[in-house]
């Protein structure tokens, strides 16, 4: 059996140590970037990591998922390859034939929770911006055009989006989203 540690904070600017300090694991997965997606690289490379028998340990629901159905169907997913689940902070932990009904009702009081907290920072971040384009200071995201020309340059050199995003320093996606743009 494996002790697999996922980790996630929402920015690259945020620190990880605290997650699971104290917590033995020999493999870890970290995310610097939004819960509120399953599409974040680390985790994706998780759940094509994991084998039968394994553990995955996350801090706290709301480091794993933002989003209910994301919630649900991850640890679905984790518990149908025979991997357990375990939440430090909430002390839950889930496994694919030992699921209590309290362990399920936490489960999804919990996530319902951490969805709805997401969604009051979008609605909080939403009514900052607005006052700060009355008041003139937000413009909104600028484009970088270098940046997007330095992506284009790499593609031509046939880079993959990957190494692109690396070199660069930005995300897969944003690489994608530029290259589709002038597509």
């Amino acid at each position: 059996m494996t002790t697999i540690a996922y980790i996630r904070v929402s920015t690259t600017d945020q620190n990880t140590d605290r997650q699971l300090d104290g917590e033995t694991y020999d493999k870890a997965f970290t995310d610097k970037c939004s819960g509120g997606s399953k599409e974040r690289p680390a985790l994706v490379e998780l759940l094509d990591y994991v084998r039968d028998g394994d553990l995955v340990i996350v801090h706290s629901i709301d480091r794993l998922a933002r989003n209910i159905d994301d919630l649900r169907s991850l640890v679905l997913e984790l518990n149908n390859k025979g991997v357990t689940v375990r939440f430090c902070k909430e002390s839950l932990t889930f496994s694919a034939n030992d699921t209590s009904p309290m362990s399920e009702l936490m489960l999804n009081m919990l996530g319902a929770v951490a969805q709805f907290e997401r969604s009051m920072i979008k609605e909080r971040q939403a009514e900052g911006i607005a006052k700060a384009k009355d008041k003139g200071v937000y413009k909104g995201r600028t484009s970088d055009m270098r940046r997007n020309a330095e992506i284009h340059k790499l593609k031509g050199e046939g880079l993959t989006n990957t190494a692109i995003a690396k070199q660069v320093g930005c995300s897969p996606k944003t690489v994608q989203r530029v290259l589709k743009q002038v597509a």
